[in-house]
């Protein structure tokens, strides 16, 4: 046997690479020729993650608002517990979906280290625009909670624009003034149109409280969307969940154990609603996340606002409440601002 040439050997060898290795390629290569102009390896197209189909995170936003809405209705039915209590179930009901999902996806319960301060800012600011929102159901109108509570559009663009250096836009500017100005009209706050041009639940005062829980929840919301966006798609969103799941319950039961406000849920409807409030929140929150991994923080907190319209939708169905003329023409002037803002999204998209 001849030993092989100097020549032979080194058209053979590659560095850190075996001779069977080698020989395996140039047949491969042989029987399946690379085309023209294509570079093999992950830089080819087919290595690239296709890109998301448009307008998918405001459908997924909008998704979301009917979810929420549902939920919302829901809270509104339960009578006789606190709100922070309803809150306390619906995180339980969502723990018991949330937990097997997470054992599924194999994405463990606490997530990449350098992302877990965003992962608990997560989960504390959520939980607690959470509670504040079902405390205003409980101490004003179903509409008026929800339309003070989508002045949200005004905070996130501000936030993002602040520490994700989003651009700010005249059209960031017009559509969250124009959400804003529906708010204003759908709700009449006794605060700024006078104590007798708004109808209220209650009295005055509990309709103030449940004004300014929604504006406050109005604030931390918008701060959750912008840690979400900042997260993007490096955290699963069940995982980002699991984090509200887990802090809001915290909350929830420190709150109720300093005002002693645990009570037995009545037998019936209640605990059904309560179920579904945690289903419900669920998907809400699901769709939400994954609208914010794939599309600006101020356009979903924009489209989020059809909030409103099924809020309005609900109250006139479920609760029997006609809106006045006032009230339609700040639910189009909502509508217009979130249909404007996926108009301007997808105009985006196609240039």
């Amino acid at each position: 046997m001849q030993p092989l040439s100097s020549t032979r050997v080194a058209m053979l060898r590659e560095p850190g690479l075996p001779l069977t290795a080698v020989t395996s390629t140039s047949l491969s290569a042989r029987e399946e020729p690379v085309e023209a102009g294509e570079t093999p390896g992950p830089s080819s197209p087919e290595a690239k993650k296709k890109a998301p189909c448009r307008g998918l995170g405001l459908f997924y936003t909008l998704l979301s608002a009917f979810l929420f809405s549902v939920a919302s209705l829901l809270v509104k039915k339960v009578q006789g517990l606190h709100a922070v209590e309803i809150s306390a179930f619906r995180c339980v009901f969502q723990m018991l979906v949330v937990i097997p999902c997470l054992i599924y996806r194999k994405t463990g319960f606490i997530g990449p280290k350098d992302l877990r301060i965003f992962l608990i800012l997560r989960g504390v600011l959520g939980s607690t625009a959470m509670i504040l929102l079902y405390y205003a159901f409980h101490r004003t109108s179903l509409a008026d909670a929800t339309v003070v509570s989508f002045s949200c559009p005004v905070f996130t663009s501000l936030f993002a624009c602040m520490f994700l250096k989003e651009k700010y836009s005249l059209w960031d500017v017009l559509f969250p003034a124009f959400a804003i100005t529906g708010v204003i009209l759908s709700v009449r706050p006794p605060f700024l149109f006078g104590s007798n041009t708004a109808e209220t639940t209650g009295s005055y005062s509990d309709h103030l409280k449940g004004a300014f829980a929604s504006l406050g929840q109005a604030v931390f919301a918008a701060s959750t969307f912008v840690i979400l966006r900042k997260m993007g798609k490096s955290v699963d969103c069940f995982l980002t969940i699991w984090y509200y799941i887990v802090a809001g319950l915290l909350e929830c039961v420190i709150i109720l154990f300093v005002l002693g406000e645990w009570r037995l849920p009545n037998c019936g409807m209640d605990r059904l609603f309560l179920l579904l409030i945690g289903l419900f929140g669920l998907g809400g929150q699901v769709f939400l996340t994954k609208a914010l991994q794939i599309e600006k923080a101020g356009l979903v907190a924009l489209m989020k606002t059809m909030d409103v319209v099924f809020a309005f939708i609900a109250q006139i169905i479920f609760l029997h409440d006609i809106p006045t003329w006032w009230t339609v023409g700040g639910a189009l002037c909502v509508v217009a601002s979130s249909a404007g803002a996926a108009v301007r999204t997808w105009c985006q998209g196609s240039e």
